[in-house]
């Protein structure tokens, strides 16, 4: 048994946001249909290298990029500037539960597919929306970029050195979270659904998402009236929080609480700073951090990672190597957590992928596809439409698929 297995989702998003978001339900088991542009689909099925398998049109074969968000997926290509393809659409409606896209906003109205249109035909239908800037307020008819969302919405001014330039996080954090949020909100409008029979409009917005997402630090500004500064990769409310040099690079090492602060000081044998009136309590050692880290630096820097790592370790305090890549996905604990996942695609042999980050214990997550090729599986969804052979190729001949 599959959690979702009986739930249809129409996926007409590409790039990231709403395809990882669609990937999530199709990972517990819903029928995911991925309605893509003829020839092109997908443009994220253009963002390498790196690419695998079999070359097509202008694509080198199919980024890895796209592979990361659209497993357990079916593919049909949908022309929607025609009325054929337009009626595809709504055909594909009325047996889904959940239609997802992330077109700008108003741009499927046009074609007779907005909320309102198809809320008239299948008022049990829910209808989720992923945008740059939401449905609503001056700026939805903006473009929405995770990039550009990430200035916009403060976050670069929370991120990078403290006396360096702004920095963007190092993956498409807005992307990604906004998709789960939309996730998260598509199972609760289901369960909705169960009680009252109706379906509804979800609005998601990749603004909306960030705020969201700037949680302690909003909380800071909005309740303490302060703007934030970067801190680098230090803890705004929490000292020693950080990174810490060490005579072979860096280490990551935290001492949330009074409690172990004493047990560093300890491992360091600095004891010296438990008697130094700047750093009694964490609000102290916050107001000098300056100083706190030009001591904790000095000492740290005298012994390698590891033997710190093990020190620390084994006093149950916070702290962890800064892996790389290659490191992650051969740590132990990646391979305990079943965190690589491989599949076969159809046309470059195994693939590898991260793994489910959630753990069910009676109806796991499971890949039952891979992603799809462009358009793998239109024939296969137009006949379950009731679409003849002849009408398929009349389809064809018109450029409607």
């Amino acid at each position: 048994m599959r959690p979702l297995q009986n739930v249809r989702i129409l996926d007409m998003t590409r790039a990231l946001a709403g395809p990882y978001c669609t990937m999530m339900l199709g990972d517990l088991g819903a029928d995911v249909i991925k309605v893509e542009r003829p020839k092109s689909g997908d443009e994220s099925r253009g963002w390498g290298p790196p690419f695998v398998g079999k070359p097509y049109g202008a694509y080198a074969g199919e980024s890895a990029y796209f592979l990361a968000a659209n497993r357990n997926k079916r593919s049909i290509t949908v022309n929607l500037q025609s009325a054929e393809g337009q009626e595809i659409v709504r055909r594909l409606t009325g047996g889904a539960d959940v239609l997802v896209e992330n077109y700008r906003t108003g741009d499927l109205d046009k074609f007779g597919l907005g909320y309102d249109d198809l809320h008239r035909l299948y008022p049990k239908l829910i209808y989720c929306s992923i945008s740059g800037y939401g449905r609503t307020g001056p700026y939805a008819e903006r473009p929405g970029y995770d990039a550009i969302i990430q200035a916009e919405g403060g976050m670069m001014s929370l991120t990078g050195p403290v006396e360096g330039p702004p920095s963007r996080v190092g993956i498409p954090i807005i992307d990604i979270t906004s998709g789960m949020f939309a996730s998260t909100a598509i199972l609760s409008a289901l369960r909705a659904r169960d009680l009252t029979g109706e379906g509804q409009l979800i609005d998601i917005s990749l603004f909306d998402a960030h705020i969201a997402l700037l949680t302690n630090a909003a909380s800071n500004y909005l309740i303490g009236e302060q703007p934030p500064r970067r801190q680098g990769n230090a803890h705004p409310n929490i000292a020693p929080y950080e990174i810490f040099p060490v005579s072979d690079g860096w280490i990551m090492v935290g001492a949330a609480n009074d409690r172990q602060w004493a047990t560093l000081c300890n491992i360091m044998n600095r004891t010296d700073l438990l008697n130094d009136a700047r750093f009694e309590g964490n609000s102290k050692r916050v107001a000098h951090r300056v100083e706190l880290l030009a001591e904790l630096n000095q000492t740290f820097s005298q012994r390698n990672a590891r033997e710190w790592l093990d020190a620390l370790m084994q006093a149950g305090l916070p702290c962890a190597p800064i892996n790389n890549l290659p490191q992650v996905f051969a740590d132990p604990q990646t391979e305990a957590r079943n965190m690589i996942l491989e599949t076969q695609h159809p046309t470059a042999g195994a693939i590898r992928m991260t793994g489910f980050p959630y753990k069910l214990s009676a109806t796991p997550a499971e890949v039952h596809a891979p992603p799809p090729t462009l358009g793998q599986h239109t024939d296969e969804i137009l006949a379950q439409l009731r679409y003849s052979d002849e009408e398929i190729a009349v389809l064809r001949q018109k450029n409607a698929v």
